[in-house]
């Protein structure tokens, strides 16, 4: 048969699929994780515990961190050193899941073992917390098992790689050429001589693997991996604002007892009158927060317990509403934090209400070696405060009200320690859920552990509030004025020198106590030129601020404040 020869038409047959880009992989992951956070937080906030997997990693980091990380923290990050170790943690976690997710869009099994693995140590650090339950770790199981399904679910949507059966290779080497055991086709081969084959269809196990990288499938993919990474944007905030919101409801419920012992009328000169100076009590809102709780505990003051035990003849269980039937003392009491700076504004002033310490410990009888209280936090933080201080007449409370109101839940509610005289990381303990009598020789508390100093009496520090370090000031008469502070001792003189000259006897204003800060201002004439200003104080038992400066590790910052301003 003669005629034009036509080569054999062959079956259309798609080129090899190339892995997915490994964006997709990095997407995969990131959502997943994503995912995780925000069933874990919902599932916290169902079951009430502070168990979700960035809460209770992160309150191990916390822990684990090294005391000069910690002051780095607090001395950069200030009061956001909270919001500084999580956006951290948050970091790692997506650097953590974008490599889990390339795994998994290649090898399935291995991106689930990464998220076992992130599974298992949010787990880990749920159940070693502080009054860990039963609950505690379903935050994390939970929030595993949805990175599962999802990464199941994308892996499915959009898999890794497409390997060429051996047989479409045959196929491919047919369509281009002659193999070893195929003829030759001359010139005149008809077609109808010419061996047909079939393009073999996927097999069973292949067809989830059919149109790989299609638009359909991008689409698929990037819809889910959007919708669980905007889900966990919602749940994640979600979650801790309706246990948030749950603990509120309760805090506004709660009403106050009048006080047994009312805090003393201010008196009418507690204030020095000049603008810039800090305010003699602090706003709730404005009172400084220093602690090692990653997220505010949230407690219901219905499940609040203090249990008081140790070495003690009558160990006592208290509940929120036996603690508000006691006396009630109200006092002005100044706090403030061991990490705070020379010139720092880590402290501050509230009138605090709540019941004497030495009344309970009165009513359990400690052992006559019981040194020392230590005090624990819901979230396993503990103090310890010797008990001698606790019992020599000061007005160390357990506090439930803060300037008129029940505890704000950023500073203790429903319950927190308040020792005037001491640094708060051995006195002011937050969410208090225990005290155990002990003695300093069998337990170190948690900062002393990592460094800092077993007794801790606040030290005599001043502070220059106007003017402002690096201001201008006009020449002429400058008022320079600021605060002290030597709690339980009082401050009994202020002095001011320009550019190491004569110090220069400050005015004080009125206290009500001994446990208070003092404002105090002097009037300066000022000249042209710059300036340096230093300030010192003197506490009651006659003792001078010392000048040598002295970071606060182990036992709270030494030095005089100073600013060096322009008069122009």
């Amino acid at each position: 048969m003669t005629g034009i020869d036509t080569e054999s038409p062959q079956p259309d047959r798609p080129a090899p699929e190339r892995p997915p880009k490994q964006w997709y992989g990095e997407f995969a992951g990131v959502a997943a994780t994503a995912l995780a956070l925000g069933v874990g937080e919902l599932v916290a906030a169902a079951t009430g515990g502070p168990s979700a997997p960035l809460v209770a990693v992160g309150g191990v980091a916390v822990d684990a961190a090294p005391t000069p990380v910690k002051e780095f923290a607090v001395s950069v990050f200030y009061t956001y050193d909270k919001l500084a170790l999580q956006a951290g943690i948050v970091l790692v976690l997506a650097v953590f899941a974008a490599f889990v997710g390339v795994l998994a869009m290649r090898r399935l099994w291995y991106g689930l073992a990464g998220v076992a693995l992130f599974g298992a140590v949010g787990v880990l650090a749920a159940v070693t917390r502080a009054s860990a339950t039963w609950a505690y770790p379903l935050p994390s199981v939970a929030g595993a098992l949805a990175a599962t399904g999802l990464l199941v679910l994308l892996r499915r949507t959009l898999p890794p790689a497409v390997e060429v059966p051996a047989r479409d290779e045959e196929n491919a080497a047919n369509a281009t050429g002659p193999g070893p055991d195929t003829p030759e086709r001359g010139a005149n081969t008809p077609v109808r001589d010419m061996p047909v084959r079939d393009t073999p269809s996927p097999a069973a196990g292949d067809s989830a693997l059919a149109g790989v990288g299609q638009p359909g499938d991008r689409r698929r993919f990037l819809a889910l991996v959007v919708g669980a990474i905007g889900a966990a944007a919602l749940a994640v905030p979600g979650g801790r604002r309706l246990w948030a919101q749950r603990v509120a409801a309760a805090r506004d419920a709660v009403v106050l007892p009048a006080p047994a012992s009312p805090a003393p009328p201010l008196p009418a000169r507690v204030s020095t009158g000049v603008s810039g100076v800090q305010s003699f009590v602090t706003r709730n809102t404005d009172f400084y927060r220093i602690d090692t709780a990653l997220t505010v505990p949230q407690m219901e003051p219905k499940d609040w317990r203090l249990r008081i035990h140790g070495r003690v003849k009558r160990p006592l269980t208290l509940t929120y509403d036996q603690l508000l039937a006691m006396p009630m003392v109200e006092r002005y009491i100044t706090l403030t934090c061991v990490s705070n700076e020379v010139g720092g504004e880590l402290l501050g002033n509230a009138r605090w209400l709540g019941v004497p310490v030495r009344d309970l410990l009165a009513e359990v009888e400690p052992d006559a070696g019981a040194d020392q209280v230590v005090s624990r936090s819901v979230d396993g933080y503990t103090a310890g405060t010797p008990t001698a201080v606790l019992r020599d007449g000061r007005d160390a409370l357990l506090a439930v009200g803060m300037n008129g109101e029940p505890l704000p839940v950023e500073h203790g509610f429903p319950v927190r320690m308040v020792v005037p005289g001491l640094f708060g990381y051995v006195s002011a303990t937050k969410w208090l859920t225990e005290l155990e009598l002990s003695s300093f020789s069998d337990f170190s508390a948690y900062w002393v552990r990592r460094g800092y100093a077993e007794q801790a009496p606040v030290k005599t520090q001043s502070r220059i509030d106007t003017p402002a370090g690096g201001g201008r000031p006009a020449p002429g008469r400058v008022m320079v004025a600021g605060v002290a502070w030597a709690q339980h001792r009082g401050v009994s003189a202020v002095e001011v020198r320009v550019d190491d000259g004569p110090w220069q006897r400050a005015r004080l204003a009125a206290v009500p106590s001994v446990d208070t800060w003092r404002q105090w201002s002097w009037p300066w004439q000022a000249t042209p030129g710059r300036h340096r200003l230093q300030v010192r104080a003197t506490d009651g038992t006659g003792r001078v601020q010392s000048g040598q400066a002295h970071k606060p590790l182990p036992d709270g910052a030494t030095g005089w404040h100073t600013i060096e301003v322009t008069v122009a």
